[in-house]
């Protein structure tokens, strides 16, 4: 019944307005199209690309009539890989109105780009500039190809210059290295050396330096991609970065010709492609950023690496069956990627069974790597600890502890993830040790002042001290929802009732779902003799599904009796 209703106001709207369609004549389709275009709409809302993509095939004679239909089309054959196929469906109807949308041109564009046809994607990208409609993102996307085909084509870096931050300056690198200009080992050294500053929140410029080694050993310079990557160590490095580091001390310097090269236009593309794909991933637009992954991929498909993004995308989208077909390219060839792969597995299992399921598969899995990464034990140390397995966890941030410099930002970084599993196994000599030591290397590090000074606070230890170690993190972070949470108890506990409450009502609006922030709230309510309020909170931790059971019967408690000593 409900399906049949939609059909009705589907063919209501086509029928009525000439925005959505070619034709007034109900007579130019049938309800069996309707229903499976339909379909393919909720399929495609959901998400469900391999069905939408089902329906809409079944449903061509609206797909070939009516402007909206084709760009959906298009954009679920792109987001199923099948950008060849997009391409032809657009040449199809080229000459109608259905075509006029820019990822027409654009992938039109790219697809004569990939055959080294650059004066007919020229052609195509100009005229993509028409459906562009106020869209920045597409703007910068079309002047960086116009500039990227100007090169190809006239094999010189034009005079004009494009402002768009950072990825002009990557631009810049890329293009130099594709012409093999003298510069370019400068522009490389300037990019990479910059890679610190121009780290955004989501994005890490570093892996520049991964195309910056592929130059380097394409031109014959090993000693200089020696020297880099003596500077690069596997803990703090990314996934791309630390298989290209194992790859040099390998010396398997062959493995960077097999998938990328500077001077192949469609490798440059693509890592462009890449770029705008992990900007729309990281705005959690994974639709744009699938779209923009797969194109990339249809460019360079050497270069499978990239589809570690593709797999994140469909992970947080919750899809986990095309995740698990995306991991099936990583092989133990790529002993990073191997591993990526792994985790990502167990993950999975954690979500859909339970977490011991998990454990079991990544710890069965790790045994069998011979000699694994320093990063893999670390990697395992934090699922161990992750999963409330703190002994296990403890043992593996030893073994990685005993190969870093113990004077290093690294090392406390490990310790207070030490001491926090020392903590919660009841270890407080050895937490405290820990986190002090930490604090001693990096006194500064706001989240490693925060846990300690809120395990004094629960131990009702130290409070004053531990209030200046909080007032001091909240200096340095002073958005930051648990550190928050933490100063606002320390004023609570310090009888500050109402500096408190400032705290604690601001952590409650960052943090609503979390029990903990929501029973501080309470409890400073009921001293302020607001206990009316003060239930309120404490009843909503109830409802909370991460509530824990003690929890639950501290806050009944709380409901019959209200605070002791109050």
């Amino acid at each position: 019944m409900l399906l049949k209703f939609f059909k009705l106001i589907i063919i209501l709207l086509l029928y009525q307005s000439p925005l959505y369609s070619k034709s007034n004549n109900l007579n130019d389709f049938n309800s069996h199209y309707l229903s499976n275009y339909f379909s393919g709409i909720v399929a495609y809302d959901k998400n469900d690309n391999s069905k939408a993509l089902k329906f809409f095939r079944s449903s061509k004679p609206i797909i070939e009539q009516h402007n909206f239909y084709l760009e959906k089309y298009i954009y679920t054959l792109v987001l199923e890989g099948k950008v060849q196929e997009a391409s032809s469906q657009i040449k199809k109807n080229l000459n109608n109105e259905n075509s006029n949308f820019f990822e027409a041109y654009l992938i039109l564009a790219l697809d004569s780009l990939k055959k080294k046809n650059f004066k007919k994607s020229k052609e195509y990208l100009q005229k993509s500039y028409e459906f562009i409609n106020n869209d920045r993102f597409a703007f910068i996307i079309a002047e960086t190809l116009k500039k990227y085909l100007s090169v190809f084509e006239e094999k010189k870096i034009p005079n004009t210059k494009n402002k768009f931050g950072n990825l002009s300056s990557i631009n810049e690198v890329f293009l130099r290295c594709y012409l093999d200009d003298k510069k370019t080992k400068f522009y490389f050294s300037s990019l990479v050396n910059n890679a610190d500053n121009i780290r955004t929140q989501d994005t890490d410029y570093s892996r520049y330096i991964f195309f910056y080694l592929s130059y380097l050993i394409e031109d014959n310079q090993y000693q200089s991609v020696k020297d880099i990557t003596d500077n690069l160590g596997y803990l703090n490095s990314s996934l791309l970065i630390s298989q290209a580091k194992k790859w040099i001390e390998d010396k398997n310097f062959n493995e960077f010709k097999k998938v990328f090269s500077c001077k192949d236009s469609n490798n440059i593309t693509s890592e462009f492609l890449f770029l705008v794909a992990n900007l729309y991933s990281s705005e959690m637009n994974y639709k744009k950023s699938n779209f923009y992954i797969n194109i990339a991929y249809y460019l360079n498909p050497k270069f499978n690496f990239n589809l570690s993004l593709l797999a994140e995308n469909h992970y947080r989208n919750k899809d986990y069956e095309k995740t698990l077909e995306i991991l099936k390219n990583f092989d133990d060839k790529d002993e990073f990627y191997y591993w990526f792969k792994i985790k990502k597995e167990a993950q999975i299992i954690s979500n859909r069974k339970n977490e011991d399921a998990s454990m079991k598969f990544i710890n069965s899995k790790f045994r069998k790597i011979e000699e694994p990464s320093i990063k893999i034990i670390f990697d395992l140390a934090n699922f161990n600890k992750n999963a409330k397995k703190y002994k296990i966890a403890i043992n593996y941030y030893d073994q990685v502890l005993s190969k870093v410099d113990y004077k290093s930002k690294l090392y406390a970084e490990i310790l207070y993830r030490r001491g926090g599993s020392y903590e919660r196994l009841g270890d407080y000599v050895n937490a405290d040790n820990d986190l002090l030591k930490s604090l001693t290397i990096n006194p500064d590090d706001a989240y490693v002042l925060n846990y300690l000074a809120y395990s004094w606070l629960e131990r009702e230890y130290k409070i004053d001290t531990a209030l200046q170690m909080l007032e001091k993190a909240f200096a340095k972070r002073s958005d930051d929802p648990y550190i928050i949470d933490s100063i606002g108890w320390a004023y609570y506990l310090t009888k500050d009732y109402s500096k408190a409450e400032n705290f604690l009502q601001r952590a409650v609006e960052l943090m609503p779902e979390d029990p903990i922030v929501n029973d501080h709230y309470g409890d400073v309510l009921w001293k302020l003799n607001r206990k009316i309020q003060a239930r309120y909170f404490w009843e909503s931790v109830l409802k909370l599904e991460s509530t824990e059971n003690d929890m639950k019967k501290n806050i009944n408690n709380k409901l019959i009796i209200g605070l002791k000593n109050s």
